[in-house]
């Protein structure tokens, strides 16, 4: 479904990016992790639409490099933000509907209806303001707006981050019931024994290079991934 290739990216002199090469096939959850500042949201971006400064981003069959942003959420290219990025004044149900703003009004009810039987937290505080909710709260109002836009691949942006460790289970939980149903996934997160324990395969990414790929089992039992990444 997805294919990055050779893909590079500058902020300045800064290389935050070269060569990345990486595949995401339909149904796949694939896990990308690594340090802070190794790149991982620099690569999301581009894949959502930042223009990268080198190389290929295909999907499904179409170079999408010259695509904006709008005309990939419309092919299917959903991504849940670091830090949430909900808008705080508005209801929590104005915030899903927003992330439908691509679909139908009869497509909008089928998926808020969706959402709230994923997030029954959300239908209680439907008519809350979005900034009222706590963080786990949050990032399941954010995970919620993205499936409203019906998803071909979802980008995930560290959707652990901050939060205290049963909430981390909550949202891994949610991740695995998406992953059977078939989701495509590409996740991105710093928490690497979460994320490559629900990945069908993962890359590891340092300093703006993939270092490592394999299965997610693989990663888990590799030696340089335990001492780097999971503390072992």
């Amino acid at each position: 479904m997805l294919e990055v290739s050779a893909l590079g990216s500058r902020y300045g002199r800064i290389q935050a990016l070269e060569g990345i090469d990486l595949k995401v096939a339909e149904g796949e959850l694939v896990a990308l992790v690594g340090a802070n500042g190794a790149g991982k949201s620099t690569l999301m971006r581009a894949i959502s639409g930042v223009q990268p400064s080198s190389g290929k981003i295909v999907f499904n069959g179409k170079d999408i490099g010259a695509t904006s942003p709008e005309a990939r959420v419309a092919l299917g290219i959903v991504q849940v933000p670091e830090g949430r990025q909900v808008f705080g004044p508005l209801s929590v149900e104005d915030n899903l509907r927003l992330g439908a703003y691509t679909r139908t009004r009869a497509e909008s009810a089928a998926e808020l209806e969706r959402v709230y039987a994923m997030f029954p937290a959300l239908k209680e505080r439907r008519r809350q303001a979005a900034g009222l909710l706590s963080g786990g709260q949050q990032q399941m109002l954010a995970m919620g707006r993205g499936l409203m836009g019906k998803p071909r691949l979802l980008l995930l942006d560290e959707p652990s981050m901050g939060l205290a460790p049963r909430l981390v289970e909550e949202i891994f939980a949610t991740v695995r019931s998406l992953k059977r149903a078939r989701t495509t996934i590409f996740l991105v997160d710093q928490n690497a024994r979460a994320a490559l324990a629900v990945a069908d395969r993962g890359y590891v990414l340092e300093t703006g290079r993939v270092t490592l790929q394999g299965t997610g089992a693989e990663l888990l039992v590799n030696g340089q991934v335990r001492e780097a990444y999971l503390g072992m």
